[in-house]
């Protein structure tokens, strides 16, 4: 009963999390200075078209795009669309629809980011669990390491091996997904040339992970070690392996936690690292979405990475409230 109420409870605060995201996603990219159409209406005047018949275009394309009607209507008009799962036209690439342009864009983040969240978090645990295990040098060393590769920010890494790599040492390409003129195909020359630009975003991924997972895995399991339960089962004449066991199954729990998390900013957390590197992906989209006032555009993306980072906390509060009742209490206040 008590976790029934309590998913019933995550439930109905998670759906209210998300009706404020949604507004904030209107409204944010209204407070852009600037007239979305205005910039629609250019790319025709570019063709010719002036006077009179300019401002019937401007005047349809106000009317299509629901800008005429007073906001509140907007935002009514808004989350119908949303309930019914139409993200509406991009202003920018009309007459493309922005869910079109998403299903472009997301995979290319997630293969960016997908396996940089598990090689970061499986080679920073390790690293960090033998580090805590081994101690003396070999910690210092590389806790000194982790330590610094964890405080540079994705950007600043991003920056760092793009002069370092692309610039300075030309060895891999400093911007986009594939060389220009390629087509996408599953051909080898192809699949080489979309790995040799791949590279350098992943790496300023992973670095990072790695350094940041290490110290938190390093962290856990020098306390773990040091716990009673540890001298005593040693004490009890408990073997070493098992023990070691133990200790680290306790010690992976945070980080576990810290998994199911970076997961869920899956679709959002690499934003900057594909802006320096023009990498096709959900925040290269979102960044021209901006810069073009593309409101449907950007409310789509938005709304994309606000879900998924919903969801993501919503299974770590449930899995909580599973594991641990005592949680569970204190969040319905009985205790």
């Amino acid at each position: 009963m008590g976790l029934r109420r309590y998913v019933l409870f995550k439930l109905l605060w998670y759906t209210l999390a998300l009706f404020v995201a949604l507004g904030l996603n209107f409204v944010l990219p209204r407070l852009i200075p600037g007239n979305p159409v205005d910039a629609l209406v250019a790319r025709f005047l570019q063709g010719g078209l002036q006077g009179q018949a300019a401002g019937r275009v401007y005047q349809a394309f106000l009317e299509e795009f629901g800008l005429d009607r007073p906001m509140g209507q907007q935002f009514v008009a808004y989350l119908g669309n949303v309930l019914r799962g139409n993200l509406g036209v991009s202003f920018s690439y009309y007459p493309a629809r922005v869910q079109d342009l998403i299903g472009q864009a997301l995979p290319w983040t997630v293969a960016l980011q997908l396996p940089a969240i598990l090689v970061g978090w499986l080679l920073g645990n390790v690293l960090g669990a033998v580090a805590a295990y081994r101690g003396g040098r070999f910690d210092g060393r590389l806790f000194v390491a982790a330590l610094a590769l964890s405080s540079i920010p994705y950007y600043a890494m991003a920056i760092l091996l793009l002069y370092a790599l692309a610039v300075a040492v030309p060895l891999f390409p400093s911007a986009g997904g594939y060389s220009f003129g390629l087509t996408p195909s599953w051909s080898t020359a192809f699949v080489l040339d979309l790995l040799h630009h791949y590279a350098l975003p992943f790496l300023s991924l992973v670095l990072v992970a790695i350094g940041g997972q290490a110290v938190g895995m390093r962290s856990m399991a020098i306390y773990e070690l040091g716990a009673d339960y540890v001298r005593y089962s040693r004490a009890m004449g408990v073997t070493q392996p098992r023990v070691l066991r133990y200790v680290f199954r306790n010690a992976m729990l945070p980080q576990v936690t810290g998994l199911a998390l970076a997961l869920g900013t899956l679709v959002g957390g690499a934003l900057i690292t594909e802006l320096v590197f023009s990498y096709p992906g959900i925040g290269y989209l979102l960044f021209n979405a901006i810069s073009l006032n593309d409101y449907p555009l950007i409310q789509g993306v938005t709304l994309c990475i606000a879900v998924a980072v919903l969801l993501a906390n919503f299974l770590v509060d449930i899995a909580y409230g599973f594991i641990d009742p005592r949680i569970r209490a204190v969040q319905l206040g009985e205790r």
